[in-house]
């Protein structure tokens, strides 16, 4: 499935941008070599990150946070990418409104922390004052408020909310797609119910790294022998075929086979999707989602593959259900599983600096100390997220060498082609 973005929005977002650099990305995009990693401006070019935002940020729906960062009315977290901040607010009817985090006087920045709870939003500037729903309510001086207050009401964005993950777009018409995504993910997000889940932890990572990179590196596991903690439970056959298997990994593979088919049969006697779903650029959001099985004792990310939490999420039955992982383009991978969930977020920053937020997230009734030791919960994905960095950044540094080339992928970097695939439609949509 294909859309295209209202052309009159894209016009008037990339008459920003000079015609020539215009007419310059449109020659990268039209020599994207099928196969092979993007030239070096992809990465480098600050303008080009400049198009990022507005193309691909600006345009389409992106991973904000989950419902268990704002559990009640009043709480917000901000976020920020690119040139953007959004305000994503818990309201007092029980939904989310995403308000742009600019004051309607000069421009001033209202929420300067990364979250909290609040009533009113008050600038601390010239303290104009707005409802949660955005609505000027108070300009300081009421001798002054001879205008109309409904036209200096915040920015909103659009939003939405899925099994307790929110979604915000701001294109002025939001691609239609996600409407028909969510009923594809829902089915698999919906029974750990992350609505009835708290934060453990949340970590923000700075990554030295142009964004497509931190994506690129998520979508295969090539590298994974730099992971030694994930690979304790997390079968470093991922992305092979049986023609792909090398002999150190034939022990591997056979396991997980086998584990595979135990985690078939128990979707099945508890009526759980389990079916792989990999629509990555074939659709305007692209999305993959399954539910894989994992080693060892097959429930959580440890040493021995056994639970990190003593408390089931939701009204999941058992805790050797693996792993329901899903990908989102463009910003965004999760990992559910029976005693916790983990969410990730890419926000980019600059053209080599981009932000990584992991989330864990608890049944809301787990005690830390009790039913979860914090560090074991985090530790896999703590050090991996590290090791991650470090490679990312590796490769911006060369990437940005004169003497740097295109390298063709491999065959199991099959989803790195199909995220590259789905960036480059989503950019020569963009084009005026």
């Amino acid at each position: 499935m294909s859309e295209t973005i209202n052309a009159s929005t894209v016009r008037s977002k990339t008459s920003r941008m000079s015609s020539d650099k215009l007419a310059e990305i449109e020659q990268l995009l039209a020599r994207r070599r099928e196969g092979f990693s993007l030239e070096a401006p992809f990465y480098t070019d600050t303008q080009l990150f400049q198009f990022d935002t507005e193309a691909i940020f600006g345009q389409h729906w992106l991973f904000a946070a989950s419902i268990a960062e704002l559990p009640e009315p009043g709480d917000y977290v901000t976020v920020d990418y690119g040139p953007y901040s959004l305000i994503v607010l818990h309201n007092d009817d029980g939904g989310i409104n995403v308000l742009h985090n600019v004051c309607r006087h000069r421009g001033a920045r209202i929420m300067n922390q990364s979250s909290g709870t609040t009533g009113n939003l008050v600038c601390g500037y010239h303290s104009w004052t707005y409802s949660p729903e955005g609505e000027l309510i108070y300009a300081s001086i009421p001798g002054e408020m001879d205008f109309n207050k409904q036209c200096f009401a915040l920015r909103r964005a659009h939003s939405r909310v899925v099994a307790g993950l929110i979604f915000v777009c701001l294109a002025e018409e939001p691609p239609e797609d996600f409407d028909h995504v969510s009923q594809i993910f829902e089915p698999y997000v919906a029974p750990h119910e992350l609505t009835k889940t708290k934060v453990a932890y949340q970590q923000d990572l700075i990554e030295g790294a142009n964004w497509k990179l931190v994506m690129e590196n998520n979508r295969e596991c090539y590298h994974c022998d730099g992971h030694p903690e994930l690979l304790c439970s997390y079968f470093p056959t991922y992305g092979l075929t049986e023609d792909l298997v090398p002999p150190h990994l034939e022990e591997a593979w056979e396991r997980s086979i086998q584990a595979e088919d135990v985690l078939r049969q128990r979707c099945q006697r508890y009526g759980l999707p389990y079916e792989e779903i990999e629509e990555l650029d074939t659709r305007v959001v692209g999305i993959r989602i399954a539910r894989d099985a994992l080693d060892g004792e097959g429930e959580s990310f440890s040493v021995d593959g056994r639970r990190l939490s003593k408390k089931l999420l939701g009204d999941l039955p058992d805790f050797r259900l693996g792993r329901c992982s899903m990908h989102l383009q463009p910003n965004s991978w999760f990992h559910f599983l029976s005693d916790h969930a983990i969410t990730f977020a890419v926000f980019p920053i600059g053209v080599d600096r981009t932000l990584v937020r992991t989330t864990w997230l608890v049944a809301d009734d787990a005690v830390e100390g009790v039913d979860y030791d914090l560090q074991q919960l985090t530790h896999t994905w703590e050090q991996t997220n590290t090791q991650d960095q470090e490679l990312v950044e590796l490769a911006q540094r060369g990437i940005s060498s004169p003497v740097y080339e295109q390298g063709p992928y491999m065959r199991s970097e099959y989803q790195v082609e199909a995220f590259i695939n789905w960036y480059i439609q989503r950019a020569r949509e963009y084009m005026p």
